[in-house]
């Protein structure tokens, strides 16, 4: 009971902004009066809404596969690797989790001046897949620590190649792992405001970034409404990777 009183504590204030976004009034206020979808229609049509929606998408996609590519083969790399460094190579890869985003943000943003990759896609892809990579490599590496190498050695010993073998016997029994951790650095990317700040441009930015400048110049109910849909699309993203946890441990338990 404790517990639930807790949760509803920290995400009540969150949810505020839901029966926010379905106000009349062009203003905030509190509590919220009568009930519009206008503020929706607003960011569903709006061309700078929409831009900053499809850019999201587009960067947390690209963020959420490059992570998984690279994941996958990191967590294989450490789970079976043999090497001086493995310590330091997997607190430096897991240090995104721990460094505070505003010194990463500053970090990129100096590095990718030099490299001419501020305000693109591709910087802010390439800043969320390092923000994205712990997230699957956890997420794999769990899924390995239950893994039975006997059957990849079986393949082996049929004359299977190892890029066979892994596509035909590892990936599959790894693939719960590589979907959770796909989610989660899609939600990572997804949700994200502060590298997107300092990496984008008028021209390409991101829906958390949008929302950090209008609520810097002046807060109407379509910042309500934008907050309520990345809300919406986390929280059903999230039950989708706990689905996907679900599933896996079910199939281990038959």
């Amino acid at each position: 009971m404790a517990a639930a009183l807790v949760a509803v504590f920290l995400v009540a204030p969150t949810l505020v902004v839901i029966p926010l976004s379905f106000t009349e009034y062009s203003v905030l206020s509190w509590p919220p009066h009568g009930f519009s979808l206008e503020w929706y229609d607003e960011v569903l049509t709006d061309p700078t809404w929409r831009s900053a929606t499809m850019t999201s998408l587009k960067v947390g996609a690209g963020a959420a596969l490059a992570a998984t590519v690279l994941g996958t083969g990191i967590a294989l790399g450490l789970s079976r690797g043999r090497f001086r460094g493995k310590n330091v190579a997997t607190i430096a890869i897991l240090s995104p989790m721990i460094v505070p985003v505003v010194i990463t943000a500053v970090a990129n943003y100096f590095v990718f001046v030099k490299w001419g990759l501020t305000g693109t896609a591709a910087g802010l892809i390439a800043a969320h897949t390092v923000l994205g990579l712990p997230f699957v490599v956890v997420s794999v590496s769990n899924s390995l620590s239950r893994f039975d190498r006997n059957q990849e050695s079986a393949a082996y010993s049929l004359g299977a190649s190892p890029l066979f073998a892994f596509f035909t016997v590892t990936l599959p029994q790894l693939l719960p792992g590589v979907l959770s951790g796909a989610l989660f650095a899609f939600i990572t990317s997804w949700d994200e405001a502060i590298i997107s700040q300092f990496l984008s441009s008028p021209q390409v930015r991101t829906l958390p970034s949008l929302i950090f400048s209008q609520i810097s110049s002046g807060v109407d109910p379509s910042v309500a409404a934008a907050a309520s849909i990345l809300l919406a699309v986390t929280a059903a993203l999230m039950a989708s990777a706990s689905l996907v946890g679900a599933v896996s441990r079910r199939k281990r338990s038959s």
